[in-house]
């Protein structure tokens, strides 16, 4: 069976961590590197978060870990904490201490360098990692098979400010550099996409057992965002946003993309973060970002519960 090689880059948030469930454990992906970013938590507990969940989920084949390293101007604080303190629903999984720890913006250069146009990186934090590894080596964009990205939003309205999703907001000086790279293949899975597919109470019920290491893992985190939902947010249902990103990377038939114009806003004191989009009949920006602009809910829907049973089926004892 074809594989496809993929790098995961995130900060993990458990909608991280259902990701990484899911792709470590799927027999079409290889995961050569996961790098922790800085977004959900700070750099260092993203780094803890991804060394943690590889421990406790133990894959097949484990993949490189990268550490994570601040943003040039930091992290902006966060009103509303929806994966615990710990980013993991304060589960506080324990971890080894690591020997040897590379850079995460090293650690994606190295692998992008050793299969040239093989590797499809998806992102699924703040782009700060992947701006570093493409400033690093300049050539490095004519290598990079696919840059997947979940973030940005198409309607303009954000959830963390008005205008800006978090992701982009977390870094946009990165966002921006990332946009405007020469990159061959960049794809942008917005918020306005991702929230459309929702989960209610009934999927704890749909989680793989605790007979599982996937299992395990999930029934410790998965409870804890459901009540942040409800007591943050006001909501009955949740979103996993990082998963369609993921499902984009493995299935873009189930997504209608368009090539499109698109920038990050630096300065605006409303609106520091916001992607805007040139839609103008004579437009004057370049295409440079492929946009998903629609979602097949209920076939994305199908393939997380599908991609987390085959994970449990794969990681019983």
């Amino acid at each position: 069976m074809l594989t496809k090689k993929i790098l995961l880059d995130v900060d993990p948030g458990i909608d991280d961590a259902v990701a990484l469930c899911m792709a470590l454990f799927d027999p079409q992906l290889e995961v050569v590197a996961v790098t922790a970013v800085g977004g959900n938590v700070q750099p260092e507990q993203a780094t803890r978060n991804v060394q943690s969940l590889v421990e406790q989920l133990d894959p097949p084949r484990w993949p490189r870990i990268g550490v994570a390293s601040s943003p040039d101007l930091g992290l902006p604080s966060r009103n509303v904490m929806l994966h615990g303190a710990d980013g993991l629903g304060n589960a506080n999984f324990q971890i080894s201490e690591l020997q040897h720890r590379h850079a995460s913006e090293k650690l994606i250069h190295d692998e992008i360098r050793s299969a040239p146009g093989e590797i499809t990186i998806v992102a699924l934090g703040p782009l700060t990692n992947i701006a570093r590894a493409l400033a690093r080596d300049p050539s490095l964009v004519e290598m990079v098979g696919e840059i997947v990205m979940m973030g940005g939003t198409l309607d303009g309205v954000g959830n963390v400010t008005p205008a800006a999703d978090f992701n982009i907001y977390c870094d946009p000086e990165s966002a921006r550099a990332v946009f405007r790279s020469a990159a061959a293949t960049k794809t942008l899975i917005p918020i306005d996409i991702t929230r459309q597919v929702t989960f209610g109470f009934d999927l704890l019920d749909r989680l793989p057992p605790n007979t599982s290491r996937v299992g395990r893992v999930l029934g410790k985190v998965m409870p804890h965002l459901f009540r942040s939902y409800r007591q943050e947010l006001g909501y009955e249902s949740i979103c996993l946003n990082d998963c369609v990103a993921l499902v984009a990377a493995m299935h873009p038939e189930l997504f209608e993309i368009e090539l499109t114009a698109v920038d990050v806003e630096l300065s605006g004191e409303l609106t520091r973060g916001a992607t805007v989009f040139d839609r103008r009949r004579n437009r004057e920006w370049r295409t440079n970002v492929a946009v998903a602009t629609k979602v097949d809910v209920a076939a994305v829907q199908d393939c997380i519960l599908r991609g987390l049973a085959t994970a449990g089926a794969a990681s019983r004892g």
